[in-house]
This record gives C-alpha cells, structure tokens and sequence, in this order.
C-alpha cells in the first residue's frame, strides 16, 4: 500500500509539542463505544491523562458515563482540539464545523488524510496537525503512561 505525502506543515513538531502540552479539552468526533476500536483507546488514554473529553458521535447517548454530543455545535464549552476519527471525506465538514465553534486546533488521526480539510480549518485560524495519533503524542511529549 503506498503512503500518501502529506505536507509537512501539517506535521509540525513544534505546533504538536504545543498542542499536547497546552491543550485541556478535546472533542473526539467519530468516538465508538467499541472498546477494539482505535477511537475508544485514545479516548480513554486522554481521560486518563486528566483532559476534558467530549465525545460526539450521534449514534450514541453516553460514553463510559460521559454525555455524547451529536456534534461540535452541540459542545457546552471551548474546545482546544477536535480530534478526528471519521473517514477523510467527512474532513472537510468536520473542519468548518471546528472553525465555526472557535476550536483552537484540528487534529487528524493516523490515516485521516483530507488536505482540503486541514486547509479549511488552517484557512479558518486553527492549527492543524494530519495523520498523526494524539495519543501516542502525548505520551512522547508529556510522558503519561
């Protein structure tokens, strides 16, 4: 299988540096209550860590006792990343959802590639970071285990 190129400007180390170790509440659109799926482990790992998560799926009420939110307009608070697990031609509204609540970063998990969709959400004012796994960023960049 032959990899696609992203840009580099969406693999920045020093925005995902700043990114792990400032951001405090993360939407995770796309959550799945399946404890298999890659949604649900990164999920949990970032509550472990302490940060707020919401997650939004609109087939789903609640998760692991947390209110499920149908989508990024449905979000009580301030969101500092949107954390996408949906499949790249859901990117582009995904991301221009994320602009219109003011989110402060669009983050593409690994193999979530949608270059008009970081560009939206870059043109909009967010940082963006593509096919990367928040997850295991963290755990780089903060150390929690």
């Amino acid at each position: 299988m032959q990899r696609t190129e992203i840009d580099p400007r969406w693999q920045d180390l020093a925005v995902i540096e700043r990114l792990v170790r400032e951001s405090r509440t993360i939407a995770v659109v796309g959550l799945s209550d399946s404890s298999g799926r890659p949604s649900f482990g990164v999920a949990r790992y970032l509550l472990g860590a302490g940060l707020r998560i919401f997650p939004v799926n609109p087939f789903l009420s609640t998760w692991e006792g947390l209110p499920v939110y149908a989508s990024l307009g449905d979000v009580p608070e301030h969101v500092d990343i949107v954390d996408v697990f949906r499949r790249p031609e859901h990117v582009p509204a995904i991301a221009r959802e994320a602009v219109e609540i003011g989110a402060g970063a669009l983050w593409l998990q690994l193999g979530v590639i949608s270059e008009e969709g970081a560009s939206a959400a870059a043109a909009g004012g967010l940082d963006v970071v593509m096919d990367r796994c928040l997850a295991v960023e963290h755990r780089e960049v903060v150390g929690w285990s």
